[in-house]
């Protein structure tokens, strides 16, 4: 199986390139979170997601930490789908985004104060991630379009003229 880089890859790679390295990097910053620092954050969370009171400082640190490096590693892989990344990428982003909107001192009416700015300016992660899931479903409906029509290896369909020389 041959991969080769498509218009669509191609035109969504800076969507996946700027946040999937921001999130390793974010995520690598976090292996080496001391005790302290590690029980900082999961407070912070604690505010939009209870249930990581569950689990040990250390071991919320490490877990933050190793979640971040996957969905890095999952936005810059190719193989996986444009709207799978684009979830994972939303459903993170709205976790940082409700963690910011129930942390006391993080806003006034919604405005950021200085210490909210640092989480508020990551909404742009759920623009990024919402953008990925419509350009996913935007490109499956022509996909569907072209097989309506039979676009099924005529001239100018590198694809579908791959498949008739397999099948032949």
């Amino acid at each position: 199986m041959k991969i080769r880089p498509s218009v669509d890859n191609i035109r969504r790679l800076p969507l996946r390139l700027a946040p999937g390295l921001f999130l390793i990097n974010s995520g690598v910053g976090k292996l080496g979170l001391d005790e302290e620092s590690a029980a900082g954050l999961q407070a912070m969370a604690g505010n939009a997601i209870p249930q990581v009171h569950l689990l040990s400082p250390a071991v919320f640190g490490k877990t933050l930490a190793a979640g971040e490096i996957a969905l890095g590693t999952a936005l810059l892989t190719p193989m996986v789908r444009t709207g799978v990344a684009g979830a994972g990428l939303t459903a993170f982003s709205a976790g940082l985004l409700r963690m910011y909107a129930r942390t006391p001192g993080m806003h006034e009416n919604l405005r950021p104060t200085q210490d909210g700015t640092a989480i508020a300016k990551d909404s742009w992660l759920l623009g990024i991630g919402l953008s990925l899931i419509v350009d996913a479903l935007a490109g499956r409906g022509r996909k569907d379009k072209e097989d309506a029509r039979g676009d099924d290896g005529g001239p100018g369909d590198e694809q579908g003229q791959e498949s008739a020389a397999e099948q032949s």
